[in-house]
């Protein structure tokens, strides 16, 4: 079992930068891959990032060479670092863990853990 926890979201301008944060409780920590999902207003949930257990790490189009997702398992954390935000960007920003990496990849119901969310807005 895995509890998740998110942090860091909040109220910024269009260009600036926020840094998530994401706790993880529960055992084996380190032998699960952890992503970062989001839902904007009226929309699905979306992909965002995912890191693997060896430290590998993928980007949906939109984001890449703006968010940097990372994480410390000694800490029992996951980061996503967002700058250079967009209004489209804006939207509820959501942890998930799963020991099968390729099920973090996209949005799907067999995701088995999932963090509360935390609202990020960036205004234009």
């Amino acid at each position: 079992q895995v509890q998740l926890v998110e942090s860091g979201g909040g109220l910024v301008q269009a260009g600036g930068s926020l840094r998530l944060s994401c706790a993880a409780s529960g055992r084996s920590f380190s032998s699960y891959a952890m992503a970062w999902f989001r839902q904007a207003p009226g929309k699905a949930r979306e992909w965002v990032a995912t890191i693997a257990r060896g430290m590998s790490t993928v980007y949906r189009d939109s984001v890449k060479g703006r968010f940097t997702i990372s994480r410390d398992n000694a800490k029992n954390m996951v980061y996503l670092e967002m700058n250079s935000l967009k209004p489209e960007d804006t939207a509820v920003y959501y942890c998930a863990a799963d020991q099968v990496f390729g099920r973090l990849l996209t949005y799907g119901p067999n995701i088995p853990y999932w963090g509360q969310g935390t609202q990020v807005t960036v205004s234009s």
